[in-house]
Order: structure tokens, then sequence, then C-alpha cells
């Protein structure tokens, strides 16, 4: 082979080496590309089924309430859910947010109570409570937080739904929980979008923080140094708390709250229920007709049972309005001391 002969052949060797780099480089560019667009399609199609999911979720919590009648607030804070004229049982409903036996109360027979409520077969009167209001933090805390935040659902009709989150995400007992960030999360979950909620929420949170961040603790001592412990006891902290207003610890920081409320609710119960069969002894505590139940309480059978047995009853509390929004009724709370 000739000189010219051999140096052609060595450019058309120069040549394919070329095109079978460029042909390289193109593959290898497809392939990331390729790659790239399945990891996007995995990351979009996944969060196509994680949206899915969400709003399958959101939609089977709505549903869950369809049938439920009206929910009225009363003059008290609680909240009455029957249908018009209903002629049934009345079944009082004492919870407090932070207490287990509540939850387990709630998870177990509450679904048993919203069926017979929609059905016309019982009227019942959620009536929350915060047994805890004295305890150290952060179990005061969170007891007080939810019961105020439970009581501003309700001024949007959503007490029930609102009320079943609280116990489905209660805080175990010892550990900080029913922030305002999370309560404001639930609201809009139960489906509460008006930022009135959230800003209720708030102040009502900086209510609780003065009430456990030196208010309570200044109140027990003055009353400690005038009062026995008799005294005390059967003052209950409503009656303390005015106690203390006439005597040197300012707790006008309370008034117009559903923090208050809660506190209030709490004193009535233990009047009510003073003595006896039916006496108030804590929470969950529930009430037909007046009449305490016992274990029975706990099963969705036990339940139907004792309001099948039961006659019709009465509602002992008037609703908050004739016809407004309860929401319209109630002030802000300020937390200033």
């Amino acid at each position: 082979m000739g000189k010219a002969a051999r140096e052609a052949s060595r450019e058309r060797l120069r040549q394919e080496r070329q095109k079978a780099e460029v042909r390289a480089r193109r593959t290898k560019v497809l392939a990331v590309v390729g790659a790239a667009l399945a990891v996007v399609l995995v990351v979009v199609g996944g969060g196509y089924l994680v949206l899915s999911h969400q709003r399958a979720e959101e939609q089977e919590f709505a549903n869950r309430y369809e049938s439920l009648p009206e929910q009225r607030v009363q003059q008290d804070g609680s909240v009455v859910v029957a249908e018009d004229g209903a002629r049934a049982p009345v079944v009082e409903v004492y919870a407090d947010y932070q207490c287990p036996h509540c939850k387990q109360f709630e998870l177990t027979s509450g679904p048993t109570l919203q069926r017979l409520a929609a059905e016309g077969e019982a009227i019942v009167h959620y009536r929350p409570v915060s047994v805890f209001a004295q305890q150290p933090a952060p179990l005061g805390a969170n007891s007080l937080r939810g019961a105020a935040a439970a009581r501003a659902a309700a001024d949007y009709g959503k007490f029930v739904q609102y009320n079943d989150l609280l116990f489905e995400n209660q805080p175990a007992e010892g550990a900080e929980g029913y922030s305002a960030e999370q309560l404001k999360e639930w609201g809009a979950e139960a489906g509460i979008d008006d930022p009135a909620f959230a800003e209720r929420v708030d102040a009502e949170s900086e209510v609780v923080d003065t009430f456990t961040g030196g208010y309570l603790d200044d109140l027990v001592a003055a009353a400690e140094k005038e009062l026995s412990a008799e005294r005390i006891q059967e003052m209950g902290l409503s009656g303390l708390i005015d106690w203390g207003q006439e005597n040197g610890v300012d707790g006008s920081f309370l008034e117009g709250t559903y923090v208050r409320e809660a506190i209030d609710s709490t004193s009535a119960v233990e009047d009510r229920y003073a003595s006896g069969a039916n006496a108030f002894g804590g929470t969950p505590a529930v009430y037909v007709n007046g009449t305490l139940l016992g274990n029975e309480a706990y099963s969705g059978n036990g339940i139907q049972e004792a309001v099948e047995q039961a006659e019709p009853g009465e509602v002992d509390t008037e609703p908050l309005t004739a016809g407004g929004s309860a929401a319209d009724a109630s002030p802000q709370p300020d937390a200033s001391p």
C-alpha cells in the first residue's frame, strides 16, 4: 500500500472514530435526559398520588359529618347537637382534651353519639371542661388551649369535627402539645377558612400563657395567706379568680375569653353534680338525663342501650343567639394582665 493510500485509510478511520464518539455522546445525553424525565414523572406522579390521597382523606372526613344536625352554641359555651324539635334523651358529655380516658371514650363511643343525634334518637350536649387547669405546664396549658380552640371552632358550626381532631391528635401526658400553629391547622382541616378563627386561637393562646406564666401561682399564693385549704377547695377555680380580683390579684385579662368559659364550665359541673351517686368525679363524665353512666359509656352498645332505656329529656341551657353568629356575639380577648 502506497503512502497516499495509507493516509487515506487513516483519515477514514479518524472520521469513523469521530462519528462513533458523537454517537456515544448523543446516546449518553439521551440516557441522562431519559433518566431525568423518568425521575420527574415519578415525582410528579407520586405527588399526584399523594395529593389525590390527601383530597380523598379530606372528602372522607367531610362525609363523616354530612348527616349531623345543626350544632348550636349555648350561652355557657357548650354545644347541643340535635334534630330540630327532637324529643329524645339528653346525653351530656363532660370531657377534657388532655384526658387520655376522654380520648378513649371519644374513639369508642363518639361515633355512636353522632349517629344517635343524626337519627333523632338522642340530644347530645357537649360540655368541654378543664379539670387540669391548675396543673403545672404543659398539662394545664394543653388542657386550656384545647378547650378554648374547640370553643372557637363552635362559632363556625364545626365543633364536632374539631373535637374529633383534638382527640385524635391528643398530646401524651407530660408532653407539650396543642400549639397555636397546630390548632390553626386543624381548624383548616375541619373546614374553617375564616382568618378570624386563627386570630382567636392566637389570642386565647396568649391568655393561657399569661394564666400559666405567673398569674395562677400568684393567685394561689395570695389565697393561701388569707384562706384555709378547705375554703380554697370549696371556692373552686372560678371562685378563686373572683376572690383574687377583689384582693389585689388582677384577673381581668380573662374577661370575655374562652379560657375563662372553660374554667367556669368546670366549676359549674362540680356544683351541679356535687354529691350522691351522680357526683362529678372527673372526666369523662357522661350523663343520660342527669344519670351518670359507668363503664358502659366506653362502649357504643352501652351508650345505645342507655339511650334506648331513657325517656325524653330537656336541655338545661339556652342557645347563645336566636339566629345570629356566635362569633359576632363573642369579643376578642385581651391577654394583657
